[in-house]
């Protein structure tokens, strides 16, 4: 079936927001609540094999042992740490303190002149996507998507597949006439449980990840002077110095 659809990943696939960007923001939020934690890069690295911001504080909490406020219970703990953290990290965004991955602006553009829809499929809060595409795009960015799934819109977070599965339901799609681009082995899990074919671009969180059934894996998707790092290349056919619309056309489509 020819290729309809590119349904995207947030955090680290349009932007590297991990490190310096949500990483910063928790721990920015942690000290204005009076809350004793800090995550390294190290510690948010391990903590990443976790999908969603209040889950991975959970875990956090279940498994490092860390000390805890008495007066506040853990469930609304975790819940104002996380209405803290997002205005810190909106902020951010607002200010242009988290651009875009390479390559991500020209392929929006490049899907749009062909007739070829977009779609998000992510875990992160809706807000989160509509400041970090609006600070870098405009604010018409948003209706170039069909669908934003985003946050709780699902039960089941990645590595399950339910985003996945909701937003091919509401574009009345298959798998197949779609393409998935993530960023980790979690998201990669989640689409192909789906039946999507995925597109890997990895982070420096993400690099050494297994991406087990991805149709291709490179370091980014590439602009003028800016080449791909290819990764790995299951099907042998990319050799190109970024990842275009008709790449895609003649090798997903």
């Amino acid at each position: 079936m020819s290729l309809k659809a590119l349904i995207f990943d947030v955090d680290g696939t349009l932007a590297d927001t991990e490190m310096n960007g949500h990483r910063v923001a928790y721990n920015r939020a942690f000290e204005s609540l009076g809350v004793d934690w800090n995550w390294s890069k190290q510690r948010y690295g391990e903590l990443l094999a976790v999908t969603g911001g209040k889950e991975r504080m959970k875990f956090f909490v279940e498994n490092y042992h860390p000390e805890l406020p008495a007066d506040r219970p853990l469930q609304e703990l975790i819940a104002e740490i996380y209405i803290t953290k997002t205005e810190i990290f909106k902020e951010m965004l607002l200010t242009g303190l988290i651009p875009l991955r390479s390559g991500v602006a020209r392929i929006f553009t490049e899907a749009r002149e062909a007739g070829i829809r977009l779609a998000i499929a992510t875990t992160t809060a809706p807000s989160n996507v509509q400041y970090l595409l609006s600070s870098n795009l405009g604010e018409d960015v948003l209706d170039w998507f069909d669908i934003i799934a985003a946050g709780d819109i699902v039960e089941n977070k990645k590595p399950s597949p339910e985003i996945y599965q909701l937003v091919l339901e509401k574009m009345a799609l298959k798998a197949d006439q779609c393409v998935a681009f993530e960023d980790s082995e979690n998201g990669c899990l989640s689409a192909t449980g789906a039946g999507l074919p995925v597109i890997i671009t990895v982070t420096s969180y993400t690099r050494n990840e297994p991406f087990i059934g991805a149709g291709l894996v490179l370091d980014q998707l590439g602009d003028p002077g800016q080449p791909v790092e290819l990764i790995e290349d299951p099907q042998g056919t990319f050799n190109e110095p970024m990842l275009t619309i008709d790449y895609l056309l003649r090798n997903f489509g």
